[in-house]
Protein backbone atom coordinates (compact mmCIF):
# COMPACT_ATOMS: atom_id res chain seq x y z
CA UNK A 1 0.00 0.00 0.00
CA UNK A 2 1.57 3.29 -1.13
CA UNK A 3 0.49 6.68 0.11
CA UNK A 4 1.34 9.67 -2.05
CA UNK A 5 1.01 13.28 -1.00
CA UNK A 6 0.81 15.68 -3.96
CA UNK A 7 1.26 19.42 -4.13
CA UNK A 8 0.36 21.42 -7.21
CA UNK A 9 3.07 23.88 -8.23
CA UNK A 10 2.08 25.86 -11.34
CA UNK A 11 1.28 23.22 -13.96
CA UNK A 12 3.47 20.57 -12.30
CA UNK A 13 2.61 18.02 -9.61
CA UNK A 14 5.41 17.10 -7.26
CA UNK A 15 5.69 14.40 -4.65
CA UNK A 16 6.27 16.20 -1.39
CA UNK A 17 8.39 14.61 1.32
CA UNK A 18 8.58 16.42 4.65
CA UNK A 19 12.16 17.03 5.73
CA UNK A 20 13.82 18.96 8.45
CA UNK A 21 16.39 21.68 7.88
CA UNK A 22 19.06 19.02 8.35
CA UNK A 23 17.57 16.80 5.67
CA UNK A 24 16.25 14.11 8.02
CA UNK A 25 12.69 12.81 8.14
CA UNK A 26 10.28 15.12 9.93
CA UNK A 27 9.16 12.18 12.07
CA UNK A 28 11.01 12.19 15.37
CA UNK A 29 11.75 8.60 16.29
CA UNK A 30 12.42 8.22 20.02
CA UNK A 31 14.52 5.31 21.29
CA UNK A 32 13.08 3.34 24.22
CA UNK A 33 16.24 1.29 24.80
CA UNK A 34 19.72 2.65 25.47
CA UNK A 35 21.47 -0.54 24.34
CA UNK A 36 23.08 -1.08 27.73
CA UNK A 37 20.46 -1.22 30.49
CA UNK A 38 16.78 -1.92 31.16
CA UNK A 39 16.36 1.55 32.61
CA UNK A 40 12.67 2.45 32.87
CA UNK A 41 11.40 -0.99 31.81
CA UNK A 42 9.30 -3.02 34.28
CA UNK A 43 9.12 -6.78 34.66
CA UNK A 44 5.75 -8.40 35.35
CA UNK A 45 5.06 -12.01 36.38
CA UNK A 46 7.31 -14.88 37.57
CA UNK A 47 10.05 -12.61 38.84
CA UNK A 48 12.09 -15.49 40.26
CA UNK A 49 12.15 -17.84 37.27
CA UNK A 50 12.19 -15.59 34.23
CA UNK A 51 15.12 -13.46 33.15
CA UNK A 52 15.40 -10.19 31.26
CA UNK A 53 18.91 -8.84 30.69
CA UNK A 54 21.01 -6.92 28.20
CA UNK A 55 23.62 -8.87 26.23
CA UNK A 56 25.66 -7.55 23.29
CA UNK A 57 23.41 -4.53 22.90
CA UNK A 58 20.11 -6.46 22.92
CA UNK A 59 17.39 -7.19 25.46
CA UNK A 60 17.28 -10.96 26.01
CA UNK A 61 14.34 -12.82 27.55
CA UNK A 62 14.71 -16.40 28.86
CA UNK A 63 13.22 -18.68 31.51
CA UNK A 64 9.60 -19.04 32.55
CA UNK A 65 6.73 -16.86 31.37
CA UNK A 66 6.75 -13.13 32.08
CA UNK A 67 6.44 -9.72 30.44
CA UNK A 68 8.68 -6.65 30.16
CA UNK A 69 6.87 -3.28 29.97
CA UNK A 70 7.81 0.13 28.59
CA UNK A 71 8.06 3.11 30.98
CA UNK A 72 4.95 4.93 29.72
CA UNK A 73 1.66 4.35 27.93
CA UNK A 74 0.91 5.10 24.28
CA UNK A 75 -2.25 5.36 22.19
CA UNK A 76 -1.56 6.38 18.57
CA UNK A 77 1.93 5.69 17.27
CA UNK A 78 4.42 4.20 14.87
CA UNK A 79 6.59 1.59 16.55
CA UNK A 80 9.51 -0.48 15.31
CA UNK A 81 12.07 -2.86 16.70
CA UNK A 82 14.63 -5.36 15.54
CA UNK A 83 13.73 -8.80 16.85
CA UNK A 84 15.12 -12.34 16.86
CA UNK A 85 13.44 -15.54 18.10
CA UNK A 86 15.10 -18.93 18.52
CA UNK A 87 14.05 -22.10 16.72
CA UNK A 88 10.90 -23.48 18.42
CA UNK A 89 10.65 -20.24 20.42
CA UNK A 90 7.61 -18.07 21.02
CA UNK A 91 7.21 -14.44 22.06
CA UNK A 92 5.10 -11.39 21.42
CA UNK A 93 5.42 -7.67 20.87
CA UNK A 94 2.51 -6.21 22.84
CA UNK A 95 0.95 -2.76 22.60
CA UNK A 96 -1.79 -0.89 24.45
CA UNK A 97 -1.26 -3.06 27.56
CA UNK A 98 -3.30 -1.30 30.25
CA UNK A 99 -1.27 -2.42 33.28
CA UNK A 100 2.16 -4.03 33.86
CA UNK A 101 0.85 -7.10 35.68
CA UNK A 102 2.39 -9.88 33.58
CA UNK A 103 -0.85 -10.99 31.94
CA UNK A 104 -0.65 -12.48 28.44
CA UNK A 105 -4.30 -11.57 27.83
CA UNK A 106 -4.15 -7.78 28.30
CA UNK A 107 -3.33 -5.67 25.26
CA UNK A 108 -2.84 -6.47 21.59
CA UNK A 109 -0.12 -9.02 20.81
CA UNK A 110 1.90 -8.91 17.60
CA UNK A 111 3.07 -12.51 17.52
CA UNK A 112 6.76 -13.52 17.31
CA UNK A 113 6.89 -17.20 16.30
CA UNK A 114 8.68 -18.83 13.37
CA UNK A 115 8.63 -22.55 14.28
CA UNK A 116 6.94 -23.01 17.69
CA UNK A 117 4.25 -25.69 18.14
CA UNK A 118 1.69 -22.87 18.18
CA UNK A 119 0.97 -22.46 14.43
CA UNK A 120 0.10 -18.74 14.71
CA UNK A 121 3.20 -17.06 13.28
CA UNK A 122 5.09 -13.79 13.26
CA UNK A 123 3.01 -10.93 11.86
CA UNK A 124 -0.24 -12.08 13.46
CA UNK A 125 -2.29 -9.95 15.83
CA UNK A 126 -3.07 -12.79 18.19
CA UNK A 127 -6.77 -13.52 18.46
CA UNK A 128 -7.66 -11.04 15.71
CA UNK A 129 -5.65 -11.73 12.51
CA UNK A 130 -3.64 -14.95 12.15
CA UNK A 131 -0.72 -15.61 9.80
CA UNK A 132 0.27 -19.27 9.35
CA UNK A 133 3.47 -18.91 7.34
CA UNK A 134 6.20 -16.95 9.08
CA UNK A 135 7.67 -14.07 7.05
CA UNK A 136 10.90 -14.30 9.09
CA UNK A 137 12.97 -17.43 9.85
CA UNK A 138 14.18 -18.35 13.36
CA UNK A 139 17.56 -17.18 14.70
CA UNK A 140 17.54 -14.25 12.27
CA UNK A 141 17.16 -10.53 13.01
CA UNK A 142 14.15 -8.89 11.37
CA UNK A 143 12.37 -5.55 11.65
CA UNK A 144 8.87 -5.48 13.12
CA UNK A 145 6.86 -2.29 12.47
CA UNK A 146 3.43 -1.28 13.70
CA UNK A 147 1.28 1.75 13.05
CA UNK A 148 -1.73 2.11 15.33
CA UNK A 149 -4.18 5.01 14.97
CA UNK A 150 -7.76 5.48 16.12
CA UNK A 151 -9.65 6.95 13.19
CA UNK A 152 -13.10 6.94 11.70
CA UNK A 153 -14.33 4.49 9.09
CA UNK A 154 -17.95 4.65 7.91
CA UNK A 155 -18.89 6.68 10.96
CA UNK A 156 -17.21 4.40 13.51
CA UNK A 157 -14.05 5.37 15.38
CA UNK A 158 -11.80 2.32 15.72
CA UNK A 159 -8.12 1.30 15.88
CA UNK A 160 -6.45 0.89 12.47
CA UNK A 161 -3.48 -1.46 12.94
CA UNK A 162 -0.88 -1.80 10.17
CA UNK A 163 1.77 -4.55 10.42
CA UNK A 164 5.05 -4.58 8.49
CA UNK A 165 7.88 -7.12 8.49
CA UNK A 166 11.20 -6.02 6.98
CA UNK A 167 9.48 -3.04 5.38
CA UNK A 168 6.72 -5.05 3.69
CA UNK A 169 3.10 -4.43 4.66
CA UNK A 170 1.35 -7.67 5.68
CA UNK A 171 -2.06 -6.14 6.33
CA UNK A 172 -4.05 -3.30 7.87
CA UNK A 173 -6.65 -4.44 10.39
CA UNK A 174 -9.56 -2.35 11.68
CA UNK A 175 -10.63 -3.52 15.13
CA UNK A 176 -14.37 -2.94 15.40
CA UNK A 177 -14.30 -4.32 18.96
CA UNK A 178 -12.01 -1.46 20.06
CA UNK A 179 -10.54 -3.96 22.52
CA UNK A 180 -7.72 -1.84 23.98
CA UNK A 181 -7.71 1.94 24.27
CA UNK A 182 -4.10 2.73 25.25
CA UNK A 183 -1.28 1.23 27.25
CA UNK A 184 2.31 0.12 27.54
CA UNK A 185 4.45 -1.62 24.98
CA UNK A 186 5.64 -4.99 26.25
CA UNK A 187 7.68 -8.04 25.29
CA UNK A 188 6.65 -11.56 26.18
CA UNK A 189 8.84 -14.35 27.52
CA UNK A 190 6.59 -17.28 26.65
CA UNK A 191 8.16 -20.43 28.09
CA UNK A 192 11.51 -21.97 29.21
CA UNK A 193 12.25 -23.20 25.68
CA UNK A 194 12.02 -19.71 24.21
CA UNK A 195 14.69 -17.04 23.84
CA UNK A 196 13.71 -13.67 22.42
CA UNK A 197 16.10 -10.82 21.61
CA UNK A 198 15.15 -7.21 20.89
CA UNK A 199 17.22 -4.22 19.82
CA UNK A 200 16.66 -0.74 18.34
CA UNK A 201 13.23 -0.11 19.89
CA UNK A 202 11.80 3.17 18.59
CA UNK A 203 8.47 5.01 18.62
CA UNK A 204 6.84 8.06 17.05
CA UNK A 205 3.73 9.30 18.87
CA UNK A 206 0.90 10.34 16.56
CA UNK A 207 -2.08 12.64 17.18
Amino acid sequence: MKLYRWASVGLCSLVVTAVTARGASAEDWVSLFDGQTLSGWTKGGNNDKSHWEVKDGAIVGTGSSSMLYSPKKYKNFKYRGEVKINDKGNSGLYFRCPSPNGSFSEGYEAQIDATHSDPIRTGSIYGFVHVYKSPAPPDTWFTYELEVVDKEWRGILMPHITVKINGEVLFMYMDRTKAWKEGHFAFQQHDPGSRVEIRKIEVVELP
